[in-house]
Parts: C-alpha cells; structure tokens; sequence
C-alpha cells in the first residue's frame, strides 16, 4: 500500500486496541478526500483536536461508484490513501467498501465520530450507530466553503 499509515480495518483493530489500553481518545472522520482542498483539510485539523489519534476511513473505489453513481473516482484509492497520510494530523488510513461507515465505526467503536460542516448532529448517517456503543458525534471544520462537485463544475466552466 502508498503509506505507512495505512492498514486494513481487521489489522487496524489491535493497533486501535492498544491505544486505548494506553488512555488514548481514538478518533473517526471519513469521507471520499476525491479531491483535496481547504475544506478537507480544516475537517482533518478539526477532527484531530477532538481527541489523541486521528483514523481516517476512506470510501474505496467501489464505494465510491456506489455512493456518487458515476464512473471512477478523480484519484484512485491508492492516490486517495497517499494523500489524506501526507497530513501531519491523521494517525492511521484505512479503507471500507460500503457506503456508510457503520462497520468502521462498529468495529473500531471510535470515542468521537466527526463529521464535517454539511452535517449537523441531527443528520450524520451514522449517528444512531455512534450513539448505540456510548460515543460522540462532533461536528468540525467551520463553514462549509468548498467541495469537490463544485470544484469540478468551476474547472469545467473554465476549460470550456
């Protein structure tokens, strides 16, 4: 795999398990990161400052496909986990196929689940998951300023 960071979620469990024994607050953000700009990076630090490690799970390529209904993703998983382990605040990467992140979340049981600013506490998907084992829902990262549909669509006007 692209980074040191990363580890599927079953290798990841024990990782995760020891630093808990250790008193650390794990911490979840996931998301597609297709495309990096400002608005992930400040959910990536927003996340971090919840709590000690910082996991990310990444949607795979198949995940994607099924989430966002078109073709391949702008960057590759491999490209995607090469990216968001560049960033000095995320701890560990690893990927799920599914389009929510239940299994993640119920596998690793992270002491906060943070989502970014398109959310509220009222409409994170997984938020009865997160609430079912005792953990909390942070929302982080301050006003929503870009994404990465709009990105696209502001590139295409451009070329056009």
């Amino acid at each position: 795999m692209p980074s040191s960071k990363f580890f599927p979620l079953e290798s990841l469990v024990p990782i995760i398990l020891d630093e808990r024994k250790k008193g650390k607050t794990i911490v979840l953000a996931n998301g597609c990161f297709d495309l990096i700009h400002v608005g992930h990076i400040r959910y990536l630090q927003g996340a971090k400052k919840m709590g000690d490690l910082l996991v990310v799970a990444l949607n795979s390529d198949d995940s994607l496909k099924k989430l966002k209904g078109r073709g391949e993703a702008l960057i590759d998983q491999d490209g995607r986990i090469t990216s968001v382990s560049a960033f000095e605040c995320v701890d560990y990467v690893t990927l799920f196929d599914e389009i929510r992140a239940d299994r993640v979340i119920l596998t690793l049981k992270p002491d906060v689940h943070c989502k970014g600013s398109d959310y509220t506490l009222q409409t994170v998907p997984e938020r009865d998951v997160v609430r079912g084992y005792g953990g909390k829902i942070a929302i982080v990262g301050g006003a929503k300023v870009q994404s990465t549909s709009l990105l696209v669509r502001r590139i295409r006007k451009s070329f056009a």
